[in-house]
């Protein structure tokens, strides 16, 4: 695949995106084939006819079920990735990702609030479920910034990491405490730290479009600025680099992708951190490459963890954190043994 010059290989990656949306939708308890998807999909986009083979009945487990669902597994891969690429970048660490600064975490707390007092905004109705997740990811993030700038007036990487890790950790005791406090919701709140896309619509999947574009092509244009911010914080302020709004503007638009995408699925993990690495392998380590194919990458793994996830023990849907986890954990333990055996 490295013979292949970058053009080919990313519409190479393209065709695998296309497939495996088409698996994703397509597989199920009532299999759908891609002739049958692309009939649907020009009847309800174009009105036309449909082959008399094809029931009323698939065409809404297609339209109403499976293709919002994949679309929106797609986009949270992609968001997910972004947002580690961004973050392994900045904070220069394999390992780093939205979840060391404890979005992830702030997220589900102010999900799992919403859900124990069943408060709704009076304008918001079903986005308030989404909202207090990502008003308190973002506001997990801004504590960190706040309390790493008290400490380190240069927000240093390790610093920002530290922090991170120090508030996420409490956040997930509170989180521990008030599953306990309130048992009636315990399953429910676990169900939310695992993560699901069941249930999830053209809605939804409209928000996280609108999110995702934006975030990435404003990421995007901070190519460069990553690139040189790989050297060291030392030579790119030498370079002309203000690293510290640079790496602020990053992590906000990083938390901003995290936090959309945790509060519409729950906490799903490692997306971030696998998706970058096979990104930078397969071409290079430039971000004006790594990051968008990170986003098609990370949408197409996520895709075929949610199709694992619901069809291994069907009808029991698995929790697609779950499917994530058990492919991630060792990757994580992969890069990390790496890292440590690499010479100095």
């Amino acid at each position: 695949m490295r013979k292949m010059n970058r053009k080919r290989r990313f519409i190479f990656l393209l065709l695998i995106c296309l497939i495996t949306l088409a698996a994703g939708a397509g597989v199920g308890s009532v299999p759908i084939s891609p002739a049958e998807i692309l009939a649907i999909l020009g009847n309800r986009l174009f009105s036309l006819p449909l082959p008399e083979t094809i029931s009323q009945n698939e065409v809404s487990i297609l339209w109403t079920l499976r293709l919002p669902r994949c679309l929106c597994a797609f986009l949270v891969g992609g968001a997910l990735a972004a947002s580690g690429t961004v973050m392994q970048s900045v904070l220069r660490n394999p390992l780093a990702s939205s979840y060391t600064l404890g979005v992830s975490s702030g997220a589900s707390l102010g999900a799992a609030l919403v859900i124990v007092s069943g408060f709704l905004l009076p304008m918001a109705g079903f986005l308030t479920l989404p909202l207090a997740g990502f008003v308190f990811g973002l506001g997990t993030v801004f504590a960190v910034i706040a309390f790493a700038s008290r400490m380190d007036r240069g927000l240093q990487n390790q610093t920002i990491i530290l922090t991170g890790m120090v508030f996420s950790l409490f956040v997930n005791a509170l989180l521990t405490l008030l599953s306990v406090l309130k048992q009636n919701y315990m399953q429910q709140l676990l169900l939310w730290q695992m993560g699901s896309f069941s249930g999830r619509s053209w809605r939804e999947a409209g928000i996280l479009l609108a999110v995702l574009l934006p975030c990435t092509l404003y990421l995007c244009l901070f190519s460069e600025q990553m690139d040189i911010m790989t050297f060291g914080e030392e030579a790119a302020q030498t370079m002309g680099v203000d690293t510290k709004r640079v790496k602020l503007k990053l992590i906000v638009a990083a938390s901003l992708l995290t936090g959309t995408a945790v509060c519409f699925t729950g906490t799903i993990g490692f997306i971030d951190l696998i998706a970058p690495h096979v990104a930078r392998k397969v071409f290079g380590p430039a971000h004006r490459y790594a990051l968008p194919v990170s986003v098609l990458f990370g949408g197409a793994f996520m895709v075929l963890a949610d199709m694992a996830a619901r069809t291994v023990m069907s009808p029991t849907e698995l929790p697609v954190g779950a499917v994530t986890a058990l492919i991630g954990a060792p990757f994580f333990a992969w890069v990390y043994f790496k890292g440590k055996s690499a010479p100095a």
